[in-house]
């Protein structure tokens, strides 16, 4: 089967979008390739289509379990059998999916970043018969880009870790890249040569504005005005969960953020999806949503950095309809900007002591805790170590990219458990059966649960969870239950001083503070065309003036 077969076979269409065809064939060919493409531009084909065409399977790295979830039901959907692996499933469905994957007629595993560090998973990925690696949101790999996650390092060292006679080709795609972060994306991935296809990042039927507000009364004014002018299903995003849920009130609309549970998101994501509204939301929505009639994207709140404006912007007018784009900004939002510089690269001896109060709230010891992995809120934390919040969670990401700890954003966590006595002491404690029982399983299940916490993999019924509580409330056991918190692992013995390399530090601090100035100038700009100003921080110099952003009508007007 062809490329062109395929596509119409599977997907229905006629002809690919500018720029599919030269990415497939470049796959095809075994070469690493780096894609760069707008929203909505269709990169999924560009990694579907080879799995199709090929013999093999495509392992594809995603950090959006939304955005798995959503591609796993639509290439069902299309006969094409496909599996993903994510926070949250148990361990039977992890190896049904691996078995699956080995042994059935699976085309595409997809799997998050973070799978990458278990060394369990990576045994069992290195037998699979993967002949495409394709790295969704690449830019997450490049120490320069705005959302770098360490877990996306692992990925060259699984390539190589593959057993096969020939070296797997990667594809890595993303919809925002300036050109270091282009260069540093092919060396972290470990290209064999260089080998960049672009298409341009230019929207021609979105509208870029930014609307002035004297303070924050104007700005929900100016906000419920825009929204009743433009029809149809919008997007609305604030820098906090507190915000999302005052002006959902406002609104009379939904909100969205990491603090609900995940059965809540997925429910919410879901009715907006079939509906025109508005949701209010933090940044933890829309990535990976497949809507393509969104007529409206907001920022109430000042993004850090053009990267993340972009690709939030973008998700406006997917389906190439008039869409609209709209920053509000208020002279108040430049002073916080400043205040987010601090908060993001607390001083030195801060991150220090945030590391030792951590380790204190977590009882680690000086010269102990390696490996040992823990669910960690910061709000709890900060409140009894008398911390402040945002920049304590900043120092837990400093530290983890120092290279002292492990540090994962809040994520729903398996349950886990450690039995705290001997098995000579369990002997002589008076137990139901029913308990007795248990603790003999969990022996047989998992050998290392005497030393450390081991995750649970069975289904955790009400019954298994009173149980688990049950043995814990008599210090028999430590039990975790399920929770959504960030996770916290020491990848060193608690230190007890912490040095932070200037790479680490000051450098990472002042590429921050380049690109929040860059977002400010943006928001201040009154002489050139958005887009072209968009464009041009992502290397395309030339584009021509769009003509419909709210400087360019300025301009027009002035005439």
């Amino acid at each position: 089967m062809t490329s062109r077969e395929a596509l119409q076979t599977y997907f229905g269409y006629d002809d690919f979008r500018p720029l599919q065809e030269e990415i497939i064939d470049s796959v095809l060919a075994g070469k690493d390739t780096l894609a760069l493409m707008p929203t909505g531009g269709g990169k999924s084909l560009c990694f579907q289509i080879p799995a199709l065409v090929q013999e093999g399977l495509c392992l594809v790295i995603s950090p959006l379990i939304a955005l798995m979830k959503d591609q796993v039901e639509n290439l069902k959907r299309r006969g094409i059998q496909a599996a993903a692996i994510y926070t949250g499933m148990n361990y039977d469905r992890q190896r049904a999916a691996l078995d699956n994957c080995m042994y059935g007629p699976y085309r595409c595993l997809y799997v998050s970043p973070e799978r990458l560090e278990n060394e369990e998973f990576r045994q069992h990925i290195a037998q699979l018969p993967i002949t495409l690696i394709a790295v969704d949101e690449a830019h997450c790999i490049s120490q320069w880009g705005y959302d770098f996650r360490p877990s996306y390092l692992k990925i060259a060292q699984i390539r190589q870790s593959i057993n096969h006679q020939s070296i797997i080709p990667i594809l890595a795609l993303t919809a925002t890249a300036t050109p270091d972060v282009v260069e540093d994306i092919q060396e972290r991935l470990a290209f064999r040569e260089k080998n960049v296809l672009k298409k341009s990042f230019a929207r021609e039927n979105l509208s870029y504005v930014v609307r002035y507000c004297a303070n924050e009364e104007m700005k929900v004014q100016q906000l419920q005005h825009i929204l009743s002018r433009v029809k149809g299903s919008a997007i609305v995003y604030v820098r906090s969960r507190k915000r999302a849920e005052q002006l959902a009130k406002i609104l009379q609309c939904g909100f969205y953020h990491a603090g609900l549970s995940s059965e809540e998101r997925n429910r919410r994501q879901d009715t907006w999806k079939c509906s025109e509204t508005t949701m209010v939301c933090t940044n933890a929505f829309g990535m990976g949503v497949d809507k393509p009639n969104v007529r409206l994207v907001i920022h109430y709140d000042l993004p850090d950095t053009l990267e993340a404006y972009f690709q939030e912007a973008g998700r406006a007018g997917r389906d190439e309809k008039q869409a609209y784009a709209v920053l509000l900004y208020t002279p108040a939002d430049k002073v916080k900007a400043r205040k987010r510089v601090y908060d993001n690269y607390p001083e030195k001896s801060f991150v220090e002591l945030a590391y030792h109060k951590t380790c204190d709230y977590l009882g680690v010891g000086a010269g102990s805790g390696l490996n040992h992995s823990f669910a960690l809120h910061i709000g709890d934390l900060a409140r009894v170590m008398h911390l402040p919040e945002l920049p304590t969670y900043a120092a837990m990401r400093i530290l983890s990219q120092a290279g002292y700890i492990d540090f994962q954003d809040e994520q729903e966590t398996q349950p886990r458990v450690m039995i705290n006595m001997e098995v000579t002491e369990l002997r002589g404690i008076d137990l139901s059966a029913d308990l007795y029982d248990l603790l003999q399983r969990l022996m047989r299940t998992y050998p290392g649960i005497f030393t450390e916490l081991q995750y649970i993999h069975e289904e955790m019924t009400s019954t298994l969870h009173n149980q688990l509580v049950a043995l814990a409330s008599r210090h028999i056991i430590t039990y975790l239950p399920r929770t959504v918190a960030c996770c916290f692992t020491l990848v060193r013995e608690r230190q007890t001083e912490i040095w932070l390399s200037p790479q680490v530090y000051e450098k990472r601090k002042g590429h921050y503070q380049n690109k929040l100035q860059a977002m400010v100038e943006y928001a201040e700009n009154l002489r050139y065309c958005r887009s072209q100003v968009l464009l041009a921080y992502f290397g395309e110099n030339n584009a021509p003036a769009c003509g419909g952003c709210d400087v360019c009508r300025l301009m027009k007007d002035a005439k």
